[in-house]
């Protein structure tokens, strides 16, 4: 392992400036998130006999997952393999997966799919009453499940929090933001602070604690100016880990979706998405002559690797000064019946797609990086385990393979699970905490973050423009008002600058185009980059980049 950048100060906070703790609940393990990560842990910690907080941000719906209109990939054709679904991730991954954690994916897949059926999800069926299997982008076979055609998380998210609701072992605990790791003496994880609207003190800041806490925050699309992430997706999980100590790892690369609803050049925040299950099906991709532009691109055409179409988008839109293409899916059988969701979407917006062409443009979408964890979901910090897109297991590489994002999450929490119901310590007083003062971004200064980083950091990047921007995050970051009022705005806005920063900075060492980091100034994949780059917050703010070999762990046992 090499150093790239060392102890460079950054001016961001070690602990967000708020409140001391007005009101204290106590769990056997916390659980922050209420997505399909989260909410699987807790149904699984449940079932080793552990009381239960699940901290949610606004209400327990509002999460990532419940917009996930891809499905879910597992091996449930006899002719299908675990090897081949392996083989398709490690392809979209472009040498940076994980092989066990890989291994541990398509294996114990099948098996948590169906216990999610055994929970009460209800997916698609053949008039024969089988499961139907579809195929998506990067896929060799058919093994894809969907709800409700192109409502599959929202039917998952059904299913999870209804379960949650009704176990009464299980506080559910929303309109709660998190913002920081408590620890006990032996720095081990023992709570979090929280701000809970209208709950405790005036400020409303508290506090969980328990004996192990489990990230499962999602993504931070919010970092950039338009996603197709919710709005509550602002990087809270990786932010507080970074903060903690915990090491984050392949975080230059954010998944942009090849196709969101474009909207207009004003269009911000969470955007529209028109699911790559719609190409699935038949719709192509073309260009303002009416060209299909994948053909010769790459041998699945517009079902490639998301990289790819959304690579090949980009270049069109360079090419011909234009802000989006348009995806052609009016050859799809039965469009309005099996996608009602992205129908009504289009409409909203004015399109109607069983007899126009759809404006798209890639958006935004998914963190392949995060906290790295080992195969028990353990970060490098005792006692905080992440889950789900927060962490980094390894599985997606430098691009996720699509519809194996809410595997990962569904196989991760019963690992998890498992780990919490055998190594679980007693509790134990809590040690110092640090109280080192800090300043909080404005507003203001949230816009200049995800301006920042759409223009700079996004789909297309460059050597110049990456020292753009890390410039401009560090001028943010030197700024910040130490006197300015603790609250959600200031906390949201200081977490994206924290990974903006990350982000940006390993974007800027990575010399060389791979997955979904592309380099106009480095267009080649290099062997000597296939590596981790493994980001640490350090005392007063320092940041440091790490070079580590695929294969070798950084997660030590606890």
């Amino acid at each position: 392992m090499s150093t790239l950048a060392a102890g460079r100060v950054t001016g961001l906070p070690v602990r967000l400036t708020a409140p001391a703790p007005g009101w204290e609940l106590v769990a056997d393990v916390c659980v922050v998130g209420s997505g399909i990560a989260g909410l699987c842990v807790a149904l699984h910690a449940r079932a080793a006999g552990l009381s239960v907080a699940v901290v949610t941000k606004v209400r327990v719906d509002d999460g990532s997952t419940r917009w996930a209109q891809g499905g879910i990939a597992a091996v449930l054709d006899p002719a299908d393999s675990p090897a081949a679904h392996a083989r398709d991730t490690e392809v979209a991954g472009v040498g940076l997966c994980e092989p066990a954690a890989v291994s541990v994916l398509v294996h114990e897949g099948p098996e948590r799919l169906r216990q999610l059926i055994g929970w009460g999800a209800a997916f698609d069926r053949n008039p024969a009453g089988t499961l139907l299997l579809t195929r998506e982008g990067g896929h060799s076979a058919d093994r894809i499940v969907h709800a409700g055609g192109d409502a599959t998380g929202s039917e998952v998210q059904r299913a999870l929090q209804d379960a949650v609701r009704a176990d009464p072992g299980v506080t559910l605990v929303e309109h709660a933001m998190v913002l920081d790791l408590l620890t006990d003496a032996a720095g081990r994880a023992a709570g979090v602070t929280l701000h809970v609207l209208g709950e405790g003190s005036a400020d409303g800041v508290g506090a969980v604690r328990a004996r192990a806490v489990v990230l499962a925050t999602g993504g931070m699309g919010q970092v950039y100016a338009a996603t197709t992430n919710p709005p509550v997706s602002t990087g809270d999980g990786v932010a507080l880990g970074l903060r903690a100590g915990a090491v984050a790892t392949d975080l230059e690369f954010v998944q942009f979706h090849p196709t969101s609803l474009y909207r207009g050049p004003g269009a911000r925040g969470q955007q529209p998405l028109v699911s790559e299950a719609l190409r699935g099906e038949g719709a192509v991709l073309r260009d303002g002559s009416g060209e299909r532009f994948m053909v010769g691109v790459h041998p699945l055409a517009e079902l490639a690797p998301r990289d790819v179409v959304a690579k090949a988008v980009t270049r069109v839109q360079l090419r011909d000064g234009v802000d989006h293409v348009e995806l052609d899916a009016r050859g799809v059988p039965d469009l309005a019946r099996r996608f009602p969701t992205i129908v009504a979407s289009c409409r909203a917006a004015g399109i109607d797609p069983v007899t126009e062409l759809i404006p798209v443009t890639p958006a935004a979408h998914y963190a392949s990086g995060g906290l790295v964890t080992d195969l028990a979901g353990r970060t490098t910090v005792p006692g905080l385990y992440a889950c789900g897109e927060v962490a980094c297991t390894g599985v997606h590489g430098a691009n996720r393979l699509a519809s194996n994002s809410l595997l990962e999450g569904l196989v991760f929490a019963a690992r998890i699970g498992a780990e919490l119901a055998e190594r679980l310590p007693p509790s134990s007083p809590l040690g110092p905490q640090d109280t080192a003062p800090s300043g909080l971004l404005g507003p203001e200064g949230r816009r200049a973050v995800t301006e920042t980083m759409s223009a700079r950091v996004g789909a297309l990047r460059g050597g110049a423009g990456l020292a753009e921007a890390t410039g401009r995050l560090a001028a943010l970051a030197a700024g910040l008002d130490t006197d300015a009022a603790p609250g959600v705005a200031g906390w949201e806005a200081t977490d994206l600058l924290t990974v903006a920063t990350a982000l940006a900075t390993a974007a800027a060492a990575r010399e060389e185009t791979r997955g979904c980091h592309w380099r106009e100034d480095h267009p080649g994949t290099e062997e000597d980059w296939q590596v981790h780059l493994d980001v640490r917050l350090g005392e007063e703010g320092s940041l440091q980049v790490t070079r580590r070999p695929v294969g070798t762990p950084v997660v030590q046992p606890w």
